[in-house]
């Protein structure tokens, strides 16, 4: 218990770190920071919110990182398995929970729930320094009509932004699959690139840092109209070195 403060401390001057505006460096001079910049970062205590294949998988990657995570859905006894199997680090909890536990959230979730969560904890994810957007709007799932919404409103990013306002927004693993985000963190030989869209500089910046944490390099693509090209089935959505990811998104902007 004695060094709770300490560690509290810590990941408060993280945060305060990312709201100095590292993000805010011209998009050409990433590459040279990322590399400059420690992964060793003080653990953030991140809300989950959704716990599927995707959610597990990358939050296990988190807790494998040392990052606290609190998993959670509707039916959050369900997730105790999960948690139990992830160590102590990680624990299961409502929505509501998991929102109030996270220094940052991710959301996990399908894409028909976010507007019900925008509704229903809007305020509290507005007050967070970063939403980790990882839900895609997939016809099969959430619906021909959702999808057609998103189309109209510019794209999952934008969409997103709306369903979520207030929010600081990061997409980001919506072009990995949930079989292989696991098998790739870490990649010896050069680390796989992470396509990343958002507007919020000081989001951008800690979630660059979160990401390359967990083993990937996060590329920037653009801002949250960019959003729209991180789906499957899109060029962006195969694995990719961080140069071809830059080469692909300078050709669909």
């Amino acid at each position: 218990m004695a060094g709770k403060p300490a560690a509290d401390q810590s990941r408060r001057n993280f945060l305060q770190l990312a709201g100095c505006g590292l993000g805010a460096v011209a998009l050409a001079a990433r590459p040279a920071r990322a590399r400059a910049q420690t992964t060793n970062a003080p653990p953030l205590k991140i809300g989950s919110v959704g716990a599927g294949r995707m959610g597990s998988a990358l939050g296990g990657l988190f807790v494998k990182a040392g990052h606290p995570v609190m998993f959670s859905s509707r039916h959050p006894d369900e997730l105790k398995p999960l948690a139990m199997r992830l160590g102590p680090l990680a624990q299961a909890g409502t929505v509501e929970q998991a929102i109030a536990f996270g220094d940052m959230v991710v959301m996990v979730v399908p894409y028909a729930a976010l507007e019900g969560i925008g509704k229903e904890h809007g305020r509290a994810l507005a007050s967070k320094p970063l939403v980790m957007d990882v839900c895609n709007p997939i016809a099969r799932r959430d619906g021909e009509a959702v999808v057609k919404w998103v189309d109209e409103q510019g794209g999952a990013g934008l969409a997103s932004a709306k369903l979520l306002p207030g929010a600081r927004i990061v997409r980001a693993f919506n072009a990995i699959s949930y079989r292989r985000v696991g098998e790739i963190a870490h990649r010896p030989g050069g680390l796989v690139g992470v396509p990343i869209a958002g507007d919020d500089p000081k989001a951008i910046a800690l979630a660059e840092g979160l990401i390359r944490g967990i083993g990937f390099e996060p590329v920037l693509v653009g801002g949250l109209t960019m959003g729209k090209y991180l789906l499957p089935g899109t060029p962006l959505a195969e694995e990719h070195t961080p140069a071809e990811i830059r080469r692909i998104a300078a050709g669909l902007r």
